[in-house]
């Protein structure tokens, strides 16, 4: 009789396999006589926190050992008569309500700090203490921590830099709960500066899976959000009214266990025991249903659609066109540099210099509105909740049936150098939305697709299947039929050349879809030559396809827009726009403006250029590409800090 496999029973499996491998991984090199035997429940902690990566797992598991071992938070015992005085203050306090996606919510109040009066050894006892018993409960570590900094009525002399940095690199990449969020509400003026350096520790990608990743992912079975965390500032007050006894582990976890049962429904109410407050007449919203994360927000009309009643839609012609021969955008204004120039300062600057930078950069309010893109009508055609697109730059399509809420994708126009609306980016298309990016390809006249990621990447989707991966492969969508004439692999990229029937008029066009397959699943590339030397193919391919068009095109010289996407549209995406112009300007006039660029960039597609490491990037990229076309000798970057955050 054969037995039948499930997709459970593969799932357990796959799991049972990978807390079989952590433990023969840490036990064989745990060498802390402090944390004695690591066990199955203690795996799968660490397990849950890096979704079952394995490697990554461990490395958390390593990290957590030597910050509990330098700070001292072995052995913590709450029933210390100055641990449990610390506990006692209600400083740090896990809330019995869960956010919407199931996260359990931890609360530091900094008014109750004084950090004259306190050790930070302390203070972190009494933090991790309660952390730890919050995460017994496999509901906390499968859906994660959101982490509250209250700053309410907080001064200055509450602020202790120092300990803030240790809390927030022991909860991003020193302890076993995913850190989906943190949240700073009301801060004061004086924050601001601080508040730009805290960024630095942490990485921007809060973006909701859509239903396609979480159908293809069997190991991520709840909607999950990626390790790195958002950190944002908000105008709430909030009230902490809790009264735990500290001095029990029962208790805290009795309302971890009891919020539990409720988290399933459609919204978790948390104001159990708790106030919230604000120093308006606003409302304080911690679950919104279109979002998945923990979010709070202020509305100030209970109108759900007074959002997008007010707009006015942008002039066809102009957002429109798709190409312009307007040279008015010469490149020169900014802060142009010599590529000898831009050495010197990424030598003077170094890695943590460039990531302050691209912090101050980010910092900054987006340059327009996303009324479109929040329309109920669209919300379900963007990939990810947090990334919109603007209104002033979109992509405006054609209506169907006179449907006027058909004419929107999540797709801006970016201007080149000397060149206007040179690309289009945009996100991967979701099976849903793949009609309306072969109607955009169709309209824009679009010759060249650049794709700079794989469908699939670490075991989930990051872009829909939207072209034929087989030579002689068909896929209608609407009414264009796209037929993948031939494939070219590469060792780094993948041509494949398409060819798009217009069902309506019989018209056939060639495109040419160009995909970079060797951007690492974390961080970027070590070297720059694959992606540099992708990007002139890309090119040289486009400059001889707007030549076979001969006197068919109008246009620009540099033919119509290229259409660049990632997952999101705004990383990778971001990167490979700012080395094109970027390196088009310095073949030109000898100078490159790599941040006026980026900030140019951003202010057409909102958070282009999405993490501090792709910013580096950028500038050790347009370097390799100078010393490989002989523009500078090999230089010496020696004392360039080498540490890399997460991206993808």
């Amino acid at each position: 009789m054969k037995i039948k496999i499930t997709l459970l029973d593969k799932v357990i499996l796959w799991m049972f396999k990978a807390v079989n491998q952590f433990l023969d991984l840490v036990n064989s090199s745990n060498k802390n006589p402090h944390s004695g035997a690591v066990t199955q429940a203690i795996a799968l902690k660490f397990l849950f926190a890096r979704k079952f990566d394995v490697h990554r797992a461990v490395q958390l598991f390593e990290q957590h050992e030597l910050i509990r071992l330098r700070e001292g938070l072995y052995n913590i015992n709450p029933m210390t008569l100055e641990l449990r005085t610390e506990l006692e203050t209600g400083k740090f306090t896990i809330l019995p309500g869960r956010d919407a996606s199931g996260a359990a919510i931890a609360l530091f109040t900094a008014n109750l700090h004084n950090p004259e009066t306190i050790s930070h050894k302390l203070t972190l006892q009494g933090i991790v203490y309660q952390l730890d018993v919050a995460l017994l409960s496999t509901q906390t570590q499968k859906a994660g921590l959101v982490f509250i900094y209250d700053m309410s009525q907080s001064k200055y002399s509450n602020f202790d830099y120092e300990l803030s940095q240790k809390i927030l690199t022991l909860l991003k990449g020193g302890y076993p709960a995913r850190l989906k969020k943190v949240l700073i509400v009301t801060a004061p003026l004086w924050f601001k500066a601080p508040f730009k350096i805290l960024r630095l520790l942490h990485c921007y990608k809060s973006m909701t899976n859509r239903e396609d990743e979480i159908l293809a992912n069997i190991s991520n079975c709840q909607t999950d959000n990626n390790d790195s965390s958002n950190i944002s500032v908000q105008n709430v007050e909030i009230t902490n009214q809790n009264n735990i006894d500290f001095g029990s582990d029962s208790l805290l976890v009795s309302s971890l266990v009891d919020s539990s049962n409720t988290a399933s429904g459609s919204t978790t109410t948390l104001s159990t025991n708790t106030t919230t407050t604000t120093t308006t007449n606003n409302t304080v919203n911690l679950n919104d249903s279109h979002q998945k994360d923990m979010s709070l927000e202020t509305n100030q009309n209970n109108d759900p659609g007074s959002a997008v009643n007010d707009w006015t839609e942008n002039s066809p012609s102009s957002a429109s066109s798709g190409f312009s021969d307007d040279d008015s955008l010469a490149g020169t204004e900014g802060d142009p540099k010599t590529i000898e120039q831009i050495v010197e300062m990424v030598k003077a600057m170094g890695r943590t210099g460039l990531i302050k930078e691209y912090a101050e950069i980010r910092a900054r309010p987006p340059d327009g509105t996303f009324n479109n893109a929040k329309h109920r009508n669209n919300l379900g055609k963007n990939r990810y909740t947090d990334v919109l697109c603007y209104d002033h730059s979109r992509v405006v399509l054609s209506e169907v049936d006179e449907d006027p809420n058909s004419d929107y994708i999540n797709a801006n126009f970016v201007d080149g150098y000397k060149q206007k609306n040179a690309y289009i980016s945009t996100q991967g298309p979701l099976p849903k939305t793949a009609c309306d990016f072969w109607r955009m390809v169709w309209e824009q006249h679009c010759l060249v697709i650049v794709m700079t990621t794989r469908v699939m990447e670490r075991s989930r989707v990051k872009c829909g299947q939207y072209w034929e991966p087989t030579e002689g492969g068909q896929m209608e969508y609407g009414n264009i039929i796209v037929t993948t004439n031939t494939i070219d692999s590469n060792d780094d990229y993948t041509v494949a050349s398409l060819e798009i029937k217009n069902t309506k008029t019989d018209e056939i066009r060639s495109v040419s879809h160009w995909q970079f397959t060797s951007w690492p699943d974390y961080g970027v590339p070590a070297s720059a030559i694959a992606m540099l030397n992708f990007l002139q193919r890309v090119r040289e391919q486009q400059a001889i396809m707007v030549n076979d068009l001969g006197d068919t095109w109008a246009g620009h010289s540099r033919g119509p827009p290229i259409i660049v996407h990632c997952s999101a549209g705004i990383g990778r995406t971001g990167t490979f726009i700012t080395l094109d112009i970027c390196i088009s300007r310095l073949e030109d006039v000898g100078t490159a403006d790599i941040k006026g660029t980026v900030e140019k960039i951003r202010s057409q597609r909102a958070y282009s250029i999405q993490m501090p490491d792709q910013y580096v990037f950028c500038h050790l990229a347009l370097i390799e590409y100078a010393i490989t076309r002989g523009m500078l000798q090999s230089i010496d970057l020696t004392g360039f800090d080498d540490g890399e955050e997460d991206s993808e």
